[in-house]
């Protein structure tokens, strides 16, 4: 009995001994590498990917989130759709939109079309129509440059002038005019001078100009262009509080315009427009005023898709009676005739370069990679008018232009007259200086 007590007690000191041999001390020594060397074994398990796929928002619930979800899937459609398609997904939807008219009622109207396409209006023309552009000057040594261009030019101003001179005694002494319909006497007397001035312009410098032969000539065409601008809080109806766009529509009737197979140059880089300055307008457009109207959506450059002369080059703008510089004189507005001339340039620039870029596949969510280059002359049979317009983006909706520097140029002269008047079967006062410009607007080519 009592040997087996010593065999236990032994037993038990053994184990004690032993384990206080294995016990850890309480301070780590010095030796040991820092923590940060040391790989947790937590971290070396493999990342599983989820099997199941992301949560995102419903389609068909009444929220925020879903209705983000269906605009981007919306967006994602269109970008993978065709020119053709685009267009028709972009002007499906019918909502009122406010018209605007190039040929405006409103008093300064140039300012709120500014704003409504981000449009910078600048004074005079580009550099290469001004007169007075200077030729670099050559070395000591080498020969005189010869300006092949200027040279056709000079030519090309010579068969102008007595063309310009033919029209005019033309549409004054051999045509028997019949008394006019109120507001028709700009139509049917202005109107065919302006009509054969332009067919003869474009078939006498067709021998100069390579693009005009594969041109072609509309009178009397449609230009629409359909965008967003701003945004809204619906203020009344089953829709009211709902955040929506503000719609713009452009309905424009041209004289006539020449289409091109290429694409004019550019007359600025597209970095040169960050710094320019548009006019803010804070105002609602129905203060101009502008109506809203339903219908149909259009988008148009005056030809359909397929056609190959798919590029603006120049559009001719009749001035009609109810705005014309004698009526505005006698109404007491003559300070409201350069603005209307403006309004009417800018507008009608905007709708043809705008829908030329949209048949290119450009619109609000990928925007344009290229300037659109397009020029306008607005006349009212004596006084001429010269625009010309750089499209240098169409991303104008509030999502997309919120980070976008781009704004669009337009050129602009004031109003030059032509001639004094036709005493004795002469013109008299034939300006040269308006028929150069009207042939370097017809002989500007890439």
């Amino acid at each position: 009995m009592n040997r087996n007590k010593k065999q236990m007690s032994n037993c038990c000191t053994k184990a004690l001994n032993m384990a206080a041999r294995t016990r850890l001390p309480l301070l780590f020594p010095k030796n040991l590498p820092p923590l940060r060397n040391q790989q947790l074994a937590h971290t070396q398990a493999a990342v599983k990917e989820p099997s199941y796929p992301p949560v995102v928002a419903s389609l068909t619930a009444k929220s925020k989130s879903a209705r983000l979800r269906q605009v981007e899937e919306q967006i994602q459609k269109i970008r993978a759709s065709t020119v053709q398609e685009k267009i028709d997904y972009i002007t499906r939807i019918q909502r009122e939109k406010f018209v605007i008219y190039p040929q405006s009622f409103s008093r300064n109207p140039d300012k709120w079309y500014q704003h409504f396409t981000k449009t910078a209006y600048i004074p005079g023309l580009p550099e290469k129509f001004s007169p007075g552009e200077e030729q670099p000057e050559a070395a000591e040594n080498s020969p005189p440059a010869v300006d092949h261009h200027q040279g056709s030019e000079d030519e090309a101003f010579r068969d102008i002038r007595s063309l310009v001179t033919r029209v005019i005694l033309q549409e004054h002494w051999h045509l028997n005019k019949r008394k006019v319909f109120l507001f028709r006497k700009q139509e049917q007397t202005v109107g065919p001078l302006l009509r054969n001035l332009v067919a003869g312009l474009t078939y006498s410098l067709a021998k100069y100009n390579p693009l005009i032969p594969l041109s072609s000539l509309d009178f009397n065409p449609q230009v629409n262009f359909y965008w967003r601008r701003g945004q809204r809080f619906i203020p009344k109806g089953h829709r009211k509080g709902r955040l929506e766009p503000t719609r713009f529509q452009i309905d424009d009737h041209p004289h006539s315009q020449i289409r091109i197979t290429q694409q004019l140059p550019q007359f600025t880089p597209m970095e040169a427009s960050y710094s320019a300055e548009v006019p803010e307008i804070t105002l609602a457009p129905n203060v101009m005023p502008l109506f809203r109207r339903q219908y149909d959506n259009h988008i148009y450059t005056g030809s359909k898709l397929p056609d190959p002369a798919c590029y603006g080059h120049t559009q001719f703008h009749l001035v009609p009676d109810r705005y014309h510089r004698d009526r505005m004189a006698r109404q007491q507005q003559s300070d409201q005739v350069e603005p209307f001339l403006r309004a009417n340039g800018l507008a009608s620039l905007f709708a043809w370069t705008g829908a030329q870029a949209m048949y290119q596949g450009f619109w609000n969510h990928e925007d344009v990679t290229r300037p659109f280059v397009s020029q306008a002359v607005i006349t009212d049979g004596q006084f001429f008018s010269f625009f010309c317009y750089q499209l240098n983006t169409v991303a104008l909706s509030v999502e997309a232009d919120s980070d976008n520097p781009r704004k669009n140029l337009l050129w602009g002269t004031e109003s030059m007259r032509l001639y004094e008047s036709v005493q004795d079967g002469e013109v008299v006062g034939l300006d040269d200086g308006v028929i150069k410009l009207l042939v370097k607007f017809l002989m500007n080519q890439p």
